[in-house]
């Protein structure tokens, strides 16, 4: 990854009337990588992403998209820039191949239609109507007309919302793809499984502020998640053996034998750890099992359950 950022957000600050919709929030995302913002509804998420994108002027704060500031740079950042806005929508008779060529009119250097068609898998619907896709056909359109301009950065802000779960996991798919064909991805989302499959690190953002950032993992570990690892040694073993083992194994936090199976409760990188200790003392083991904390679990350690408690101050799980 590049050592400047791609985006690097500031100290954002935003109100409407006298609504703070965005207190305090600080973001960079790395070239390549898929970056969420993450929270419920109302959060701030897509205030902030329209700060970066350029659509909103910040309060206080500042912006850097690909070194530019959108406020005072708007027309260079459109050009490096796809945007996919959470409502949006096109006229019911427009065909999809028209749409996307009307939109490559937009740009000097336009992606080839043809081929956005088939990396989004829409050739087959080439010549249909807006009005008779379905609701994850009119999703990947807008994925690739926010495309179209070979844009270094795609932001795609609530792409999944209302899809059923196979269009859901079909448009994660396409995601994938994209990030995969070089372009850096801002997502925003406030579906904590969406976030969890497919972003390498995540701003945690509640109440306007970032309540913690980091790869999911690293949330998770942040917010005390607490990961259980059930472990069946092949044959009987003294319980101070098991125990002993497991000395000196970072992220174990409790160890314990119940009906013969060692359970230990720790970190995010608990089963690499704990299997090779255990091998060390020539104890084989079989029906090993993990219950794993999840990202929603951490949200709300994190965030508190209505999103109210979070603080001005960013916690990170970055070093």
């Amino acid at each position: 990854m590049s050592t400047t950022p791609v985006v690097r957000a500031e100290h954002l600050r935003k109100s409407y009337g006298s609504t703070l919709a965005v207190q305090d929030v600080s973001l960079t995302v790395e070239r390549g990588e898929i970056f969420g913002v993450l929270g419920r509804n109302g959060a701030g998420k897509t205030t902030t992403v329209e700060m970066i994108a350029g659509l909103r002027r910040p309060d206080g704060g500042t912006v850097r998209v690909l070194g530019l500031d959108p406020a005072t740079q708007a027309a260079a950042v459109h050009d490096k820039v796809g945007l996919q806005l959470q409502e949006s929508a096109l006229p019911d008779r427009l065909r999809v191949q028209e749409a996307l060529e009307l939109y490559a009119s937009f740009y000097a250097a336009p992606a080839d239609p043809v081929d956005l068609l088939d990396l989004l898998g829409l050739t087959v619907k080439r010549d249909t109507a807006f009005k008779d896709l379905s609701g994850g056909q009119k999703q990947r359109l807008s994925v690739a007309l926010a495309l179209v301009g070979r844009p270094e950065v795609a932001i795609l802000d609530e792409l999944t919302t209302g899809l059923d779960p196979h269009a859901r996991r079909e448009t994660w798919a396409v995601v994938e793809a994209v990030r995969d064909a070089g372009v850096t991805i801002l997502l925003v989302t406030h579906l904590m499984e969406e976030a969890e499959r497919l972003c390498d690190r995540i701003a945690l953002i509640s109440g306007g502020l970032v309540a913690a950032t980091g790869t999911p993992e690293q949330i998770v570990d942040l917010a005390q998640g607490e990961h259980v690892l059930r472990v069946r040694p092949e044959r009987p073993v003294p319980d101070e053996v098991l125990l002993g083992a497991l000395t000196g194994v970072p992220d174990v936090r409790e160890a314990v034998v119940e009906d013969r199976a060692l359970v230990v409760r720790g970190g995010g990188a608990l089963v690499q750890g704990v299997l090779v200790a255990l091998a060390r003392h020539d104890v084989a083991t079989r029906d090993v099992r993990l219950e794993r904390a999840s990202l929603e679990d951490a949200f709300v350690s994190l965030t508190g359950a209505d999103g109210a408690d979070a603080q001005p101050v960013t916690t990170s799980a970055e070093v």
